[in-house]
């Protein structure tokens, strides 16, 4: 790719990310091109579809889900903060845009999802911090990954849509997280 190509595809993608942030996944994509300083075919030819466009703006995301599951499972104290920990970086995580939670959340376990590849990342991450958990014995038989990842997606969804901040976040996923755990043997 010559480099003024490559600076476009680059412009585009930073400026997608901010009308994206803004507006959510559905704003124009003209005035995506028109902020990054691009026709209309040059984003096009670049991203033939709205779902390639988001998928290049997700990778620097995909990039972050393993470090974070890294830092939910360095995460102190018992199973419960450990779960909670997790979800409360999975909301974060799939809330960076306007729209996110619903489109990802939609996405997990589709096959046919453009984003789908991005989607088993996430869900691989939720594996790992799931599989410490079922190592412990403090999970209860059967809970899966991609039910995990579309319940608290629902959460992150409801919070989007609601402009809820982390304190009304907060009790809906501990309600997951009790009900995801064995109890406690007293």
């Amino acid at each position: 790719m010559r480099a003024d190509a490559k600076r476009n595809r680059e412009r585009i993608v930073e400026v997608a990310r901010e009308v994206f942030r803004e507006q959510g996944y559905d704003a124009s994509l003209d005035l995506v091109a028109k902020r990054a300083g691009v026709g209309a075919g040059t984003l096009y030819r670049h991203f033939p579809t709205r779902d390639d466009l988001l998928d290049a703006i997700m990778q620097s995301w995909v990039d972050r889900v393993q470090e974070t599951a890294d830092r939910a499972l360095a995460h102190e104290g018992g199973p419960r903060e450990l779960l909670l920990a997790w979800f409360e970086e999975y909301v974060r995580l799939i809330s960076v845009h306007r729209g996110g939670p619903a489109k990802i959340t939609c996405a997990m376990g589709d096959e046919q999802s453009p984003i789908r590849t991005k989607c088993e990342v996430l869900r691989g991450a939720g594996d790992r911090v799931l599989d410490q958990l079922r190592s412990e014995g403090a999970l209860k038989d059967d809970v899966s990954a991609l039910h995990v990842a579309r319940l608290v997606g629902g959460i992150a969804t409801v919070a989007d849509q609601g402009e809820l901040d982390d304190a009304a976040v907060r009790p809906m996923l501990e309600v997951v997280a009790d009900g995801l755990l064995r109890p406690a043997a007293g």
